[in-house]
């Protein structure tokens, strides 16, 4: 999960050095595939459960039915992301975002919105790998995608060993065949496989199971919808720093970029509380299904509050990476964009244990496949509270760019109050019916 946005990381830095309208432009036109991302990845975790479920039952045709239809809809999901992406590019000029940012950020979002294609396809592999425990094979296709990455960064961005020097737009291309490789990578180790091997070979890809696709969807549209609100508060302080100019914008990109692989860390937990609970579910075993939930909920908050101290230590050094301090031209943007970041940083310190909390929960909740009352949940904690406390505390009367990040505080800790009670509250409710059922059985 990591790899995913290590990917934007390098972006961020390596276009960074171009100026801070570049970074702000990677920002905004990123806010866009980043939604679309959400959505694939969110809708992709449909198929992790059912495989872990399967696959504790022995039960090879479910599991296999699982994936190949969700390859299939991943494949289609994927292709319909870039073209609603696509679509959507005329609207960044009607956001009241700076001129010079939305024109450097249209040709870079061309690319990148093509880049979906893949990433959502491979997220379809990855995510049946991880329901069968074989969760090391996607991570190595990611460290690999990465070197690619940087690799082409490099040379593209910077016209390196007779490459032409193509600025933001080799950025995009960078990410564009580091994420076709990724995907190739990891198909090929599946195919190697002896566990695998059968599940992802001979595959009738468009001879379809109605009931199998409606499961799929009843799990993965809500799934789906749990990660675009959480996006979208995201990127909607990318907009509502926008409007308060490039350079907090900039800041806000280094923020976000920086607590986004805190995150997907966090993420990388949920995953394996979804794997582990969905095994414990297929078994019938919810003292252990509970016990396993929390005990990942513990890891989760530990590692936070390292980050925690992270990022609250080196809430300074951190955004230098992002800009070039011998740019005299820029000199006092630079200045200015890491005097905002690195007040974001704290921000970004304090909301470490809420979003962990509630990214692992969720994850608990869909191998436990409850997925509709998480997905109100996020919509009321993201929309209802989180969106209004940014917008009103984000004016530049108010409090700027950190009052925009009091709103996401203020949405993840709701989020990990309400479904930690959610998961309370189920988890309970399985173990006594269970309990009842036995007592039943033996007398």
């Amino acid at each position: 999960m990591l790899g995913h946005t290590f990917v934007s990381f390098v972006d961020n830095v390596m276009v960074g050095q171009l100026g801070t309208a570049e970074l702000a432009a990677v920002s905004l036109g990123n806010t866009f595939v980043f939604i679309a991302m959400a959505l694939g990845i969110g809708f992709s975790t449909a198929i992790t459960p059912l495989l872990a479920e399967a696959d504790t039952s022995n039960n090879f045709k479910d599991g296999k039915s699982a994936f190949k239809h969700g390859l299939f809809l991943c494949t289609v999901l994927g292709i319909a992301l870039f073209l609603v992406v696509l679509l959507a590019k005329p609207i960044l000029y009607q956001m009241g975002q700076p001129l010079e940012v939305v024109d450097l950020a249209i040709p870079y979002l061309d690319l990148v919105a093509f880049s979906l294609v893949p990433l959502i396809i491979f997220q379809a592999f990855k995510q049946f790998s991880d329901g069968l425990s074989m969760t090391k094979y996607p991570m190595y296709s990611t460290i690999l995608s990465n070197l690619v990455n940087v690799v082409l960064n490099y040379v593209l961005i910077f016209g390196k060993f007779g490459f032409p020097e193509m600025g933001l737009v080799g950025a995009a291309y960078g990410t564009l065949v580091a994420r076709f490789v990724m995907l190739w990578h990891l198909w090929w180790i599946l195919t190697k496989k002896e566990r695998s091997r059968r599940f992802v070979t001979q595959i009738k890809f468009f001879v379809l199971d109605k009931l199998m696709l409606k499961k799929l969807i009843h799990l993965g549209a809500p799934s789906a919808m749990q990660m675009f609100f959480e996006v979208l508060i995201f990127t909607s302080a990318v907009w509502l720093s926008g409007l308060l100019g490039k350079n907090p914008q900039a800041a806000n990109q280094i923020a976000l970029n920086l607590s986004s692989m805190t995150f997907m860390v966090a993420t990388g937990l949920s995953v394996a509380a979804m794997i582990r609970v969905g095994n414990q579910k297929g078994l019938h075993r919810y003292h252990e299904l509970r016990r396993i939930a929390i005990s990942i909920v513990f890891l989760a908050i530990c590692m936070a509050m390292c980050f925690a101290i992270l990022f609250a230590v080196f809430n300074e050094a951190l955004p230098k990476l992002y800009v070039d301090y011998d740019d005299v031209v820029n000199f006092e943007d630079n200045m200015e964009v890491i005097k905002i970041a690195s007040t974001l940083m704290l921000a970004a310190a304090i909301f470490q244990i809420s979003d962990s909390i509630q990214v692992v929960i969720l994850g608990a909740l869909r191998g436990m496949q409850d997925v509709m009352m998480p997905t109100f949940i996020t919509f009321v904690a993201y929309g209802l509270i989180g969106f209004p406390v940014s917008f009103f505390l984000g004016k530049e009367e108010a409090y700027g760019s950190f009052g925009i990040w009091m709103g996401l505080l203020a949405g993840l800790s709701s989020a990990a109050i309400l479904l930690w009670i959610r998961f309370n509250y189920l988890t309970k409710a399985l173990i006594l019916k269970s309990s009842n059922l036995k007592q039943h059985g033996t007398t």
